[in-house]
């Protein structure tokens, strides 16, 4: 399976394409969608639709493992992020990829195994469960590798059974 994940922004676009067999993961190509600065919302969000039109087109993900908003001092900011989180999941339905959504709680539970652990502990363990010789950089992109994990470690789980079945112990 190739899963896409995405750090969603205005700004800065983490995004990690990962490769998974369920227990072996490799990274394919992680980095960032920048926007300038200065320039319309409006225009800042085409770019980010099409930049990522552009990679689900280079890359042909299986799925797209993008991170929910969390809200926590600065509503400004966090608006224009949630304005960029609506064109990526508009751009990943309109590209025909199912769309799994984590809580960074859940992230850093599924990559770390503690869903309060610090950012260090996810980089770290993110190089280390791919094999990297360093953490990816900038940070965006290494949060869009670790969501990328986080539903290849999920998508493993005896909870989950398929695309269209609910999920079960059994």
């Amino acid at each position: 399976m190739r899963i896409l994940g995405i750090d969603p922004g205005v700004a800065t676009i983490g995004f990690g394409v990962l490769d998974t067999d369920g227990f072996r993961h490799k990274l394919v190509k992680c980095g960032v969608i920048s926007t300038p600065a200065h320039t319309s919302l409006a225009s800042r969000l085409e770019q980010i639709y099409n930049d990522l039109l552009d990679l689900i087109e280079i890359f042909k993900p299986d799925v797209a493992s993008i991170e929910e908003l969390f809200f926590n001092t600065n509503l400004t900011t966090g608006i224009a992020v949630a304005h960029g989180r609506g064109v990526i999941l508009l751009a990943c339905q309109k590209a025909g990829l199912k769309i799994y959504e984590y809580t960074p709680l859940q992230v850093k539970q599924a990559v770390v195994g503690y869903g309060r652990a610090e950012k260090a502990q996810v980089m770290d363990m993110v190089k280390r469960i791919c094999q990297l010789k360093a953490a990816p950089k900038p940070d965006d992109a290494a949060d869009a590798v670790a969501l990328a994990l986080c539903h290849a470690r999920s998508s493993t789980s005896l909870l989950y059974r398929g695309e269209n079945e609910e999920c079960s112990t059994i």
